[in-house]
Order: structure tokens, then C-alpha cells, then sequence
């Protein structure tokens, strides 16, 4: 066995999905004697090969390492530009990768916040105001 710390990247499945602006794929890492490869090398990576000038475009996820290591599974998405990334891919993966700032809320006040919205009904749930009160004569 060599003791070479490389790994390759392979693309299958590569679709242009002009729709959402993007290119999308599910790729193969084979990494012998590394344990995993980070989502950074791998967008970095994935950004030399396509061509792309800005690697925040690049998104990687759900890469999946087999029983025994030596090889990931995972998807990838290339959004033609920030905008497009930023107008179709869901808020937790833009969190992820670093573009939105998300502030953590007290699980107690989530809780709160959700058994308020009960009592209320229609768009004054969705605004979170109090219910009138009815007078009574």
C-alpha cells in the first residue's frame, strides 16, 4: 500500500438545470489513508475543474463515507452566480456555507413564541399580534 495522502474526484450524473440556474451532480471521492475529505477541498476542487470564479458558488453536501472508508458518495450544486445561490438554496445550507447569519433563539422562547401562535388565528399568527379583546356591556 502507498502511503500517498491524495484523494480524485469523479462527477456521474452531472445535469445543467437552467431552471434554477445550476449545474448539479452527484460526486465520488476515493480517498485511500485519509479518513474523510473536508466540503472546502472539495468545493475548491470542484471550482478548478468547472471553471467557476467564485467558489462560493459551489455548493457541497450530504457526502456520505462507505463502511471501511477509502470512498464518499455525495451531491454537489453550481449555481451560475451568488444570486442565483442565494434565491434557490435553502436557508440552512446558506447558514452553512457561511452567507447568512442566523440568531439562535432560546429553545424556551421558541417554545413560548409557538404556544402564543396558537391562540391566534390567520395572518394575525403569521404577524404574531395579540387577539382583541371584546367589550362587554
Amino acid at each position: 500500500m502507498s502511503t500517498e495522502k491524495t484523494w480524485t474526484l469523479r462527477t456521474r450524473k452531472m445535469l445543467a438545470n437552467p431552471l434554477l440556474q445550476r449545474k448539479q451532480m452527484i460526486i465520488e471521492l476515493t480517498h485511500h489513508g485519509l479518513a474523510n475529505v473536508s466540503k472546502k477541498d472539495v468545493s475548491e476542487r470542484l471550482a478548478k475543474l468547472f471553471k467557476v470564479q467564485d467558489v462560493a458558488t459551489v455548493v457541497v453536501f450530504d457526502l456520505k463515507t462507505a463502511f471501511g472508508g477509502g470512498k464518499t458518495t455525495g451531491f454537489a450544486l453550481i449555481y451560475d452566480t451568488l444570486a442565483a445561490l442565494k434565491k434557490y438554496e435553502p436557508l440552512f445550507r446558506q447558514a452553512r456555507a457561511g452567507l447568512l447569519k442566523r440568531e439562535k433563539t432560546m429553545r424556551k422562547q421558541r417554545k413560548e413564541k409557538k404556544n402564543r401562535a396558537k391562540k391566534l388565528r390567520g395572518v394575525q399568527k403569521v404577524k404574531g399580534k395579540k387577539p382583541k379583546k371584546e367589550k362587554t356591556k
